[in-house]
C-alpha cells in the first residue's frame, strides 16, 4: 500500500506542478514516483540474475530505466503506478484469498478452563496436561483433544472441515480441538497437550502453506524464457530500422508484462483458499499446479478407501439360536475383551437396541478368542480354530468361511453350551462416498487408479473389485509402496493418498502426497503436501477440480495478456503507440487480467445439485437403512439354512420372515416413495431423477409378492423340495437387490449431504 501511495502521490503531485508550468519540479516528482517502484525492482532483477533467473521483472525494470534515460518521466511515473496498482492488486488477493487459512491461527485459542476440585480457574494452554477436566463455555474453541465428559455437545467443525452443520456429539466421544462449542457449556477431559493436539497441528500445516513460495511462478518464469527475448528483439528491430529509441521503449512499455507478474500467483493463491474454505489444506502452488498435472492416483486402502474400522456386515447361525442371541451373547463376553474386533462387535449389538449382560468366568487367548459366562450361559467367542477347540463345530462352518475369505471379511465364530451357534461376519466397510469420488476424480482426468495396500491379498482383491479400481498391490510394506511411487513418478506426475504413518515415506515421494487429516497420523500429515481435514475423500475430488480450474484461469490471464500485449507491440514498433499511450493501454490489460484470475475464488463444488440435504436428515435416513441390518441379515440366513431345515421349522421360519418384510421393510419402502423420493427429486432437479430407484422398489414388491405366495402355498409339514428351492432363490434375489439398493440410496443421500 505505501509504494502505490506514494509512487501514485509522485505522479498527481507531477501533474499539479506541469498544469502550474513548472515543468522541471515535475519532472523530478516523477523520477522521484518511479524511482520508489524502481529501486526495490531493481534489487529483485539483481538477486534473480545471480541466481541465474531473469525472470519476467527484467522488462519492467528496463522499462521504467529506459523511459527516465529518454526524458520520458511521466512514462515512468505512470509505469511504476502501474506496477504499484498490480502489486497492491496481488496484495488485496492474498488477503482475500487467504482469509480461511489465517482465520485458523487467529483462533488459536490461548488460556483453558480448568477445574481444580470443584473450583474453576484460568491457565496458560501450554499448563493443560492429559487427564486435566476442562470447561469449554458456549462459543469457545476446544483449546486440546479430548473425550466428552458431559452427556451432550453441539460443535461447529466448519473451521476444520468446512461441514457447514453443526455436529452432535454424546458422552465419550472423542472431540478435535479447533472446533467451537455451539451450544451450553460442557467438560472435556483432556486426552493430549496442546502442542500434541489436532489444532496445533493443523496450524503448523496452515504457517507451512502460508509461508511457501507460490511455485506457479515457474508456471510465469517459463512463459518469460521466450516473451523476454521476443520482446527485446521486436524493440532493438524497431530501433535498428528507424534509429529512434522512443519506439524501442513504446515497444519495451507495452510489453511489460504484468498478467505473468501479478495474475498468476493471484489465481494460485485464490485456489489455495478455496481449497482451504473446503476443508482442505494445499501447502503451495506447486503441490497445487502438480495436483493439476496429475494422471495416476495411488490409494491406501485402510482408512482411506475404507473407514478404517471393523463394522458388522452379517450374522450367520447354524442351530436353534436367533441371530441377535448369538450377537448378544458374544457382545456381552467381548466386554470383557481388548481385541481390535470387539469394539465393533459391541457397537453392533447396541446400534441394534440388544441388553447386554456381564460376563464371569472370562479367560482369554490373546489373538485367538475368550470364553466366559454370560448368565448361566457358557459362550466361547473367537477363530475357527479356537472354538474348534472348545466346542462342536458342523459341516457348514465351511461355507461361512469360503464366504468370509471370498468377500475379504473377517470371521469370528460363537459357542454357545459346547455348541456352535452362529459366525460374526466384519469388514472394514468401504466410505459411502468412495465410488462417487473415484468417478469425480476420473471425469477430473485421472487416468489410472490404483489401491495400494499391506492389506491381505484376498480382502484386497474383494475390495477393488467392488470399487473398480484399475489395480490391486497387496501386502505391500512401507518400503514396498516407496518403490512402487518413486517408479511411477518416473513415468508420469502421481498423487499418492494415505493416513497412516507406515504410509509418509511414499507419501513424501509422490509428487503430491495427500494426507487423510482428519483422524490420520500426525507423519502423514506433516509428509503431505496436501491434507484433507475433513474425513471425506470426495474433498480430493474437489480439490482436483479446482487445480484444473485455477490452472485454466491463469493461463487464460496470461494468454490474454501476453496476446493483447503482442498486438500492442506491433502497434508501438511502427510508431502507432506512444510510451505514454502504451503504458495506459497496458494498466487497462492489467486489471483485466487480474480480476479474471480472482474468478478462481468463485470455483463451485462439484455436485450434481445446487442445493443439499441437511446432515440431520443424511443421519436419520442411513440410521434407517441400519435398522434394517439385521432383517437383511436374516433373511440371508434363513436362505442359507433353508435345505437344512425340517419342513415345520421351514414353515416357521418363512412365515415369521415374509411377516416381517411386510410390516417392516416393505412399509419402509412404501414411506420412501411417499415421502423421502419426491423431496430428493426436488433437490436433483429434472423430471424424474429417481426413475431407476423407483424402479427399483417395484421390482422389491414384486419379488416379495412372488415369495408371499409361494410361502402361502407351502405344505407346513412336508413341503415340496422344488417349492423350497424356488423359495430360496427369490430370497436370494431379494437380498441382492436390497443390498444394492440401499447402498445406491445411500451414495445419493451421501451426495446430496456434500456442503
Amino acid at each position: 500500500m505505501g509504494v502505490f501511495s506514494a509512487s501514485a502521490m509522485g505522479l498527481l503531485v507531477g501533474v499539479v506542478l506541469w498544469l502550474l508550468d513548472l515543468r522541471e519540479a515535475a519532472a523530478w516528482s516523477w523520477r522521484i514516483g518511479s524511482l520508489i517502484v524502481g529501486v526495490p525492482l531493481l534489487v529483485t532483477v539483481v538477486r534473480g540474475l545471480l541466481r541465474r533467473d531473469g525472470g519476467v521483472d527484467v522488462l519492467a525494470l528496463i522499462s521504467i530505466v529506459g523511459a527516465l534515460a529518454l526524458g520520458q518521466d511521466l512514462t515512468a511515473a505512470i509505469i511504476a503506478l502501474m506496477l504499484g496498482g498490480g502489486q497492491l492488486l496481488e496484495s488485496f488477493a492474498e488477503r482475500r484469498a487467504g482469509r480461511e487459512m489465517s482465520a485458523l491461527l487467529g483462533r488459536a485459542p490461548r488460556v483453558a478452563t480448568r477445574y481444580r476440585g470443584s473450583e474453576l480457574e484460568e491457565v496458560a494452554l501450554g499448563e493443560v496436561v492429559p487427564g486435566d477436566r476442562l470447561m469449554v463455555r458456549h462459543g469457545e474453541v476446544l483449546p486440546v483433544d479430548g473425550v466428552l465428559a458431559s452427556a451432550r455437545a453441539v460443535l461447529d467443525e466448519s473451521a476444520l472441515s468446512g461441514e457447514s452443520m453443526p455436529v452432535t456429539h454424546a458422552r465419550g466421544e472423542h472431540l478435535r480441538s479447533g472446533t467451537v462449542n455451539a451450544a451450553d457449556a460442557f467438560d472435556l477431559i483432556a486426552a493430549a497437550a496442546a502442542a500434541d493436539s489436532t489444532y496445533a497441528g493443523i496450524v503448523r500445516l496452515v504457517e507451512q502453506a502460508q509461508s511457501s513460495r507460490a511455485p506457479a511462478m515457474r508456471l510465469a518464469d517459463r512463459y518469460a524464457g521466450w516473451f523476454v527475448p521476443l520482446a527485446l528483439a521486436v524493440a532493438g528491430g524497431a530501433w535498428l530500422a528507424t534509429g529512434d529509441p522512443i519506439r524501442a521503449l513504446a515497444v519495451i512499455v507495452v510489453a511489460t508484462p504484468c498478467p505473468l507478474l501479478l495474475a498468476v500467483p493471484v489465481a494460485v493463491v485464490s485456489g489455495i483458499s478455496r481449497c482451504a474454505s473446503r476443508g482442505v489444506l494445499v501447502k503451495g502452488g506447486g503441490a497445487l499446479e502438480s495436483l493439476a498435472a496429475a494422471r495416476s492416483l495411488f490409494f491406501d486402502k485402510t482408512g482411506t478407501l475404507t473407514a478404517g474400522r471393523a463394522h458388522l456386515v452379517s450374522v450367520e447361525t447354524f442351530g436353534t439360536h436367533a441371530a441377535d442371541r448369538v450377537l448378544a451373547l458374544a457382545a456381552s463376553l467381548e466386554q470383557a475383551s481388548a481385541h481390535v474386533l470387539a469394539g465393533a462387535i459391541i457397537s453392533a449389538a447396541r446400534e441394534r437396541g440388544l441388553a447386554l449382560e456381564g460376563a464371569e468366568d472370562t479367560r482369554e487367548t490373546a489373538g485367538s478368542g475368550l470364553v466366559g459366562t454370560v448368565g448361566g450361559t457358557r459362550v466361547a467367542v473367537g477363530s475357527v480354530a479356537f472354538v474348534t477347540s472348545q466346542a462342536a463345530v458342523p459341516p457348514s462352518v465351511t461355507s461361512v468361511l469360503d464366504r468370509a475369505v471370498g468377500e475379504g471379511t473377517s470371521l469370528v465364530l460363537v459357542a454357545i453350551d459346547g455348541e456352535a451357534a452362529g459366525a460374526l461376519l466384519l469388514a472394514d466397510l468401504v466410505r459411502t462416498e468412495t465410488p462417487r469420488a473415484l468417478r469425480l476424480l476420473r471425469r477430473a482426468g485421472i487416468e489410472r487408479i490404483v489401491m495400494l495396500t499391506g492389506d491381505r491379498q484376498d480382502v484386497a482383491d474383494a475390495v477393488g473389485a467392488g470399487l473398480g479400481v484399475d489395480e490391486v498391490l497387496a501386502e505391500q510394506t512401507p518400503e514396498d509402496k516407496l518403490t512402487v511411487i518413486r517408479a511411477a513418478s518416473e513415468i508420469a506426475p502421481c498423487v499418492m493418498v494415505g493416513d497412516g504413518i507406515n504410509d509418509a515415506p511414499a507419501l513424501a515421494a509422490a509428487d503430491v502426497g495427500v494426507a487423510m487429516g482428519a483422524r490420520g497420523a500426525t507423519a502423514s500429515a506433516e509428509a503431505a503436501d496436501v491434507v484433507l481435514l475433513v474425513d471425506r475423500l470426495d474433498r480430493l475430488a474437489e480439490t482436483v477440480n479446482i487445480a484444473h480450474r485455477t490452472r485454466t484461469i491463469a493461463l487464460q490471464s496470461v494468454f490474454f495478456g501476453m496476446g493483447f500485449s503482442l498486438v500492442a507491440m506491433g502497434f508501438a514498433a511502427f510508431g502507432f503507440l506512444t510510451p505514454l499511450h502504451g503504458a495506459l493501454l497496458q494498466e487497462v490489460i492489467d486489471v483485466a487480467v487480474i480480476l479474471n484470475a480472482l474468478r478462481v475464488l468463485r470455483v463451485q463444488p462439484v455436485r450434481a445439485s445446487r442445493h443439499h440435504l441437511s446432515q440431520e436428515d443424511v443421519d436419520r435416513l442411513h440410521a434407517e437403512h441400519e435398522q434394517l441390518a439385521p432383517l437383511l441379515d436374516h433373511l440371508a440366513a434363513v436362505a442359507a439354512r433353508l435345505p437344512s431345515l425340517s419342513g415345520p421349522e421351514a414353515s416357521r421360519l418363512l412365515g415369521e420372515l415374509e411377516h416381517r418384510l411386510q410390516t417392516e421393510l416393505l412399509a419402509h419402502e412404501h414411506a420412501d416413495d411417499r415421502e423421502v423420493y419426491p423431496a430428493v427429486a426436488a433437490l436433483l432437479g429434472g423430471d424424474d431423477p429417481l426413475a431407476a430407484m423407483s424402479r427399483s422398489h417395484r421390482e422389491i414388491f414384486r419379488l416379495h409378492h412372488r415369495l408371499a405366495a409361494l410361502i402361502d402355498g407351502l405344505d407346513p409339514q412336508t413341503p415340496d423340495p422344488q417349492a423350497l428351492q424356488d423359495v430360496q432363490r427369490l430370497l436370494y434375489g431379494l437380498d441382492a437387490i436390497l443390498r444394492l439398493h440401499f447402498a445406491q440410496e445411500e451414495e445419493i443421500y451421501s451426495g446430496l449431504s456434500y456442503a
